[in-house]
């Protein structure tokens, strides 16, 4: 029988650990690390922005608020350059919330178009790796991040990858620009 959100809470509340990330290379910050106190679970979870396709800024944008855009697909990058030299969002079109509301011909769309923009994101002179994410919580209309790791930067590697483009200065916007050129001329039409 599958736990509840409270059955899960009790049980892990009270238990929680830090994992050694301080042992860790990637691990960006120095000194101890301690768990914030697990909330219980709350009645219902926030509504995210654009829920069910209302108000939505994706689906509201218009076709110049984007890096690229074919008939089904539009991708953007951040308003302005973050500490990884390459940070893109694949959209759909359409409002979807998550990859498994997608119909089968997008979702085999979503597939090509995920290899397509890895292969021209790690094709920006200086990136190492690619890491491709699914993330949800801020925003309901489905989006795929690329985010682009440095190359040698062993440090940036993994899952921090996310929080290293926070804490990184922002790459050069003339730097920033002639990389979003370069994934786009890739894409092609």
């Amino acid at each position: 029988m599958p736990e509840t959100p409270e059955q899960f809470w009790e049980r892990t509340h009270d238990n929680l650990q830090a994992p050694p990330v301080a042992e860790w290379d990637t691990w960006p910050f120095e000194g101890p690390v301690q768990p914030k106190l697990l909330a219980p679970p709350v009645e219902r979870e926030k509504p995210r922005s654009g829920e069910g396709g209302v108000d939505c800024d994706a689906c509201e944008a218009p076709d110049d608020a984007y890096a690229w855009t074919s008939e089904r697909w539009r991708l953007r990058a951040l308003d302005k350059p973050s500490g990884l030299p390459v940070v893109v969002l694949l959209e759909p079109r359409e409002h979807f919330s998550a990859p498994g509301d997608l119909p089968e011909e997008l979702a085999a769309e979503l597939g090509v178009l995920t290899a397509r923009i890895e292969r021209a994101v790690r094709g920006v002179e200086g990136v190492g790796l690619v890491h491709v994410l699914r993330y949800g919580e801020g925003s309901d209309h489905l989006h795929i991040w690329f985010m682009a790791r440095p190359a040698r930067l062993e440090q940036l590697r993994s899952s921090f990858a996310a929080i290293w483009d926070d804490i990184l200065p922002p790459t050069p916007e003339d730097i920033w620009r002639a990389n979003l050129e370069l994934v786009v001329a890739a894409l092609g039409d």
